[in-house]
């Protein structure tokens, strides 16, 4: 057994001496993949944890939390619950958003009974700079959290304007919130004063209880569920503290964004993979003699199995380990540089830090060992049932991959990948789609070895046929033809690395041109204004309204009012978007994904986002139910339509309908068409001279895509790096490939010297063949791509955010990229071939004598 051991060391060492730039390839493909895939993991474990520390902070020790289905109702049942025999301790809460003069993004304040909410939020309660408790209760203070101070740039005793819609409340800095989290942007006042100061009067956001002792908790929710929804049909919401938000955050786009990087970072550990196997497979084919003579001195097929499995085994361990240690440091340097929302804007708010986790961890040093073990099975059971006699044979290679020609798994795995792309979501992720995709690719690639040598003998056979054929074509083609097992391990790594680039640029090109279209059909008119956010607290009155109507150079304005309203506590609120909407055409103002319905008389109809349709498994023809008023009313979904801005879902009704339901007649943003020759700018100043233009936010159709497309490009940045990583390990792992191959074919050079051919025919034959065999890869590879990046555009992106999209192909990537390809395994095989021959014909062919 020591002696096996030495052996086993003393192979391994040799063959990493022998060939170290295949060692390092594979070696550095699995670490990538695995560091990705964990910094992945590390950074959106960070946020959530962070996201969800921020949510109970608010929520405090209360049991249970009475919501509105609108953003605010009416605290006339606030008595009822705080009289309630099972509750200990009702405190009352308003939320609502501000801006502030100069600053980007809003501040999220909170109104709070300072008596009650001591024994539910005390987190909340703010820490008076002067000592003068009494501030919690004066009605001109607000208490910030640090991260809410640096932000507004102020100190403790400063006074700053808020904005609530076009209106400025000044309010005096009394003190800091000691309790509040890192990032966690707030500010605190009583709740008397933020409902007056902010016109909020009579309404709240919730209500925190916290039950007698001995109160059962879900039998209590639940009582109270059914109670309120009997006496007030479709106004309220029961649950536990922080489940709206966390699960809201675990099912938005945050968990399919997080995936979808995971699956992409998984595709440079699928890269490693095959690179693993086409390492081993070309050191088993080179080192077939020696294994046989170890077998004929009395080596066990066991022995050498296992000698093969360490070695690429090995590669995954050194590979997993320091993909670990790098995801590590990646993940730290993305939450320093980046936030825990990596640019996608999913955890605004939060400052989170990385923190070590050892299950994570060995998840992904499994999976970096597993693929690199995975990889070298096939190669290492050859080497184990080759007979020695025949392995012994010079010019036997090519028998150790005849079982590659079998093409039944590779029609099965293709079957399977078919059938899986039709399949529904599984937990409302595309995991379906995902293995359609790995079917797919191994289906491809095991397709090679046949594919190759039909299409190379075919073209042997017919070049032959001519006249006068070349020396160097028909050697080329010939080699090919006949050796197709050693050219379907070039063609693999080729087909691998190009179809996963071309299906990703498909896939990013399709979604980042429809986004452009949908916003240039989104965005007709000439100047946009808001006021604030949906959940801010302010909007523009009917007087305001007016006066922005009487400007002159107008042809045409429309206001628009924007609400968030919950119609299941399990997912995000829904965005409810009221504006002048004709109902006869209603693709005027919206991007329709087919015919709208005419609508019923007497009914009051709604549009609803592709969302809808999935997540609340509303049909158009159908009735949708809304919160509107305080009240739900049943609106006739007369039409669905594309909307890239909300992944949990939106609604569109007509302006008329939503104020004749609430009252509400102010907006919160309009859209103006100037008159002919009006430039936008004139009216944007007229506006801003009006007294309350100052606080509003201005946009024009190009500023608002060139701002969209530069957020998605930022959230899009990690799949960008992950693509140009898939290329350059792609493109490493052909070299390394081509460069093996051929210094394994030394002793074929030397023969073919032998017999009258030149050094310079020698290299034009590497030239072809490397040109053929890609060129080949590029175009399978560009199909299997297509096919992946239908699957990818079709079903997976879908199945993650809800939302259809149009098939685009940017051919100046791919067409640069295949040339690249091209150009580098012909360079390699050139490069590769001069140092083959470099030996001299006699020394080649030595063995053989």
């Amino acid at each position: 057994m020591p002696a096996l051991g030495v052996l086993s060391r003393w192979l391994l060492l040799g063959e990493w001496r022998a060939h170290p730039l295949r060692a390092i390839v594979a070696i550095i493909a699995i670490a990538v993949g695995v560091a990705m895939g964990f910094a992945v993991h590390l950074i959106n474990a960070a946020a959530f944890n962070e996201f969800s520390a921020a949510v109970k902070s608010i929520a405090g020790q209360a049991d249970v939390q009475v919501t509105g289905r609108e953003a605010w109702f009416d605290e006339a049942v606030y008595p009822r619950l705080a009289n309630h025999p099972m509750v200990a301790i009702a405190s009352p809460v308003l939320e609502f958003q501000v801006g502030a003069a100069g600053k980007e993004g809003p501040l999220r304040v909170i109104g709070i009974d300072v008596f009650r909410a001591g024994q539910v939020t005390p987190g909340l309660i703010g820490a008076a700079d002067n000592g003068k408790a009494t501030d919690t209760l004066a009605d001109d203070a607000v208490f910030l959290s640090p991260a809410a101070l640096e932000w507004l740039g102020v100190r403790a005793g400063a006074s700053v304007p808020l904005r609530a819609g076009t209106a400025a409340v000044m309010l005096r800095v009394a003190g800091s919130m000691l309790q509040s989290l890192p990032g966690q942007r707030i500010g605190v006042m009583d709740i008397g004063a933020a409902q007056w100061r902010f016109k909020k009067t009579g309404q709240l956001s919730r209500i925190d209880l916290k039950l007698r002792s001995g109160v059962n908790r879900d039998a209590f929710e639940r009582d109270l569920a059914r109670e309120l929804e009997k006496d007030f049909p479709g106004r309220f919401l029961v649950g536990q503290p922080g489940d709206e938000e966390q699960e809201s955050r675990t099912n938005s786009m945050s968990r399919a964004y997080r995936v979808n990087l995971t699956v992409l970072a998984l595709v440079a550990l699928f890269t490693g993979a095959f690179l693993v196997f086409s390492t081993q497979a070309l050191a088993v084919i080179r080192r077939r003699g020696q294994f046989a003579l170890l077998r004929v001195l009395g080596l066990e097929r066991r022995a050498l199995l296992r000698q093969v499995l360490i070695e690429g085994a090995s590669l995954g361990v050194i590979g997993a380990l320091l993909g670990i240690a790098g995801g590590y440091g990646l993940a730290a340097a993305a939450l320093h540089f980046f936030g825990g929302d990596l640019g996608a804007g999913y955890f605004a708010g939060v400052n989170p830090e990385v923190q070590f986790a050892p299950v994570a961890a060995a998840v992904f040093f499994s999976l970096g060992f597993g693929v690199a073990l995975l990889g070298c099975l096939a190669p290492a059971w050859e080497a184990s049932r080759a007979a020695p006699a025949a392995a012994l044979k010079s010019g036997a290679d090519e028998t150790a991959l005849t079982h590659l020609d079998r093409i039944w798994p590779s029609l099965v795995c293709i079957a399977l990948a078919a059938a899986l792309s039709q399949a529904p979501p599984v937990f409302e992720l595309p995991i379906p789609g995902y293995l359609s995709i790995a079917l797919l690719l191994v289906g491809g690639i095991g397709l090679m070895p046949r594919l190759a040598r039909s299409l190379f003998g075919a073209a042997s056979r017919r070049y032959q046929r001519d006249a006068s054929p070349s020396p160097v074509p028909a050697l080329a083609l010939a080699r090919l033809g006949n050796a197709s097992g050693q050219a379907a391990i070039a063609l693999g790594g080729v087909l691998a690395s190009f179809s996963l680039m071309v299906a990703m640029a498909i896939m990013v090109s399709s979604f980042r041109m429809s986004l452009d279209e949908w916003l240039v059909q989104l965005l007709p008119a000439d100047l946009y204004a808001q006021v604030g956010s949906s959940s801010g607290a302010g909007t523009l009155g009917l007087a305001e309204q007016a006066a922005i109507e009487g400007l002159p150079g107008l042809a045409r304005i429309e206001f628009q009012r924007t609400r968030q309203v919950s119609l299941d506590p399990a997912r995000p609120p829904v965005r409810l978007m009221a504006r002048p909407i004709d109902p006869l055409d209603p693709g005027k103002t919206m991007a329709m994904t087919g015919q709208s319905l005419p609508v019923p008389e007497g009914a009051m109809p709604a549009w609803v986002s592709e969302a809808m349709l999935d997540l609340y498994k509303v049909k158009p023809g159908g009735t949708l139910a809304l919160p509107v008023g305080g009240r739900m009313h049943g609106f006739f979904v007369a039409g669905a339509w594309r909307d890239y801005s909300s992944q949990s879902g939106a609604v569109q009704m007509r302006l008329s309908d939503y104020r004749a339901l609430t009252g509400d007649t102010g907006a919160n943003a309009f859209a103006i068409w100037t008159d002919k020759d009006v430039p936008a700018a004139r009216i944007e100043q007229q506006i801003r001279a009006l007294p309350f233009g100052a606080a509003l936010e201005y946009a024009r159709p190009d500023d608002i895509r060139s701002m969209s497309l530069t957020i998605f490009d930022r959230s899009f940045a990690v799949t960008y790096l992950l693509e140009a990583i898939a290329i350059a390990i792609g493109l490493s792992g052909v070299a390394a490939t081509f460069s093996a191959q051929t210094l394994a074919r030394a002793k074929e050079f030397g023969m073919l010297r032998h017999v009258g051919v030149t050094r310079g025919q020698v290299l034009r034959i590497l030239a072809l063949e490397g040109g053929a065999l890609t060129a080949l890869g590029i175009a399978c590879g560009f199909l299997l791509g297509l096919v992946i990046s239908l699957i990818l555009v079709f079903v997976v992106n879908p199945q993650s955010f809800h939302w259809s999209m149009q098939l685009h192909v940017p051919w100046p990537l791919i067409a640069v990229v295949a040339t690249v390809l091209l150009a580098a395994s012909v360079l390699t095989a050139l490069m590769s071939g001069r140092y083959a021959l470099s030996g001299g014909p006699i020394r080649a062919v030595r063995e053989d004598w």
